[in-house]
């Protein structure tokens, strides 16, 4: 968990003082957690996933390069009618195959 609040903290470009005071909390809060002195309650997790901009799947899932720009992606989709979506598909399917 430490380690990838730290990553998902860097590529928002947000230093772990900041998001500590943005979350409401201490200016070591952040910093407790992803040097492993303390773990978030559930609560706060979800906080701190609302903050990095993932879901708690994508938070646990490492795979994933940009887990906020699929959250983003997902949100408009998610706005779609269906022609579109499928559209959307298409296109997506076809710059896998190149």
């Amino acid at each position: 968990m430490r380690d990838r609040i730290t990553q998902l903290r860097l590529k928002k470009g947000v230093s772990e003082y900041q998001m500590s005071y943005d979350l409401g909390h201490s200016r070591g809060y952040i910093y407790n957690i992803s040097s492993g002195k303390a773990l978030p309650p559930m609560k706060e997790f979800f906080s701190i996933c609302d903050y990095l901009e993932v879901t708690p799947q994508q938070f646990f899932d490492e795979s994933a390069q940009n887990p906020e720009l699929i959250q983003k992606a997902l949100e408009g989709m998610r706005q779609l009618d269906e022609d579109d979506m499928l559209m959307l598909l298409g296109i997506s399917n076809r710059m896998l195959k190149k």
